[in-house]
């Protein structure tokens, strides 16, 4: 089946251009949209507008091959990787999500249900926080600074980022 090329007229343009700069620095985010505009906000705040994004179910621990995701989570680093060395990124941000102590069950990342099937929310927080600490070793290039969180939804279903990690890269002369 050959698809029908759109009437030009029925296209839409959105305000603002592009810009040949390249981005700041690579988020790393779950797909699940009910946080994405907390999320915005939040990178507002630590001064990060222009980044590259890679939006996957499971967020970081998609970099990750707990649940036995050896391949996935090669894949995964490959395309990272490739985006830090074509776009030169300084900065990553890798972000995991889940209820706070407390909070709505569903918001327990489905990714990780899926790749722990059984396993509570605070099991996998704790999977999480070990696939964050995995992560800050011999994944990214030296000169990368890395921060990695975790968002959280509290009882109320308030969001708070929790920064589990975070390294400064080393620059090499």
């Amino acid at each position: 089946m050959a698809f029908e090329r759109l009437d030009p007229a029925a296209s839409a343009s959105a305000p603002g251009t592009w810009r040949p700069e390249m981005p700041a620095g690579l988020v790393v985010a779950c797909s699940d949209g009910r946080h994405q505009e907390e999320l915005d906000r939040f990178l507002r705040t630590l001064g990060v507008q222009d980044y590259d994004r890679v939006y996957v179910p499971g967020g970081a621990g998609a970099l990750s091959p707990s649940g036995g995701e050896h391949t996935r989570a090669h894949r995964m680093r490959t395309d990272c990787l490739f985006l830090i060395q074509a776009h030169q990124l300084e900065r990553v941000f890798l972000f995991f999500h889940g209820p706070a102590p407390g909070g709505p069950e569903p918001a327990v990342c489905g990714d990780y249900q899926r790749k722990l099937p059984g396993r509570s929310a605070g099991e996998i927080a704790h999977q999480q926080d070990v696939d964050a600490a995995q992560l800050l070793h011999g994944v990214f290039p030296s000169h990368v600074s890395l921060h990695v969180y975790r968002i959280e939804v509290l009882p109320d279903s308030s969001v708070r980022f929790v920064l589990l990690h975070s390294a400064e890269g080393r620059r090499s002369h």
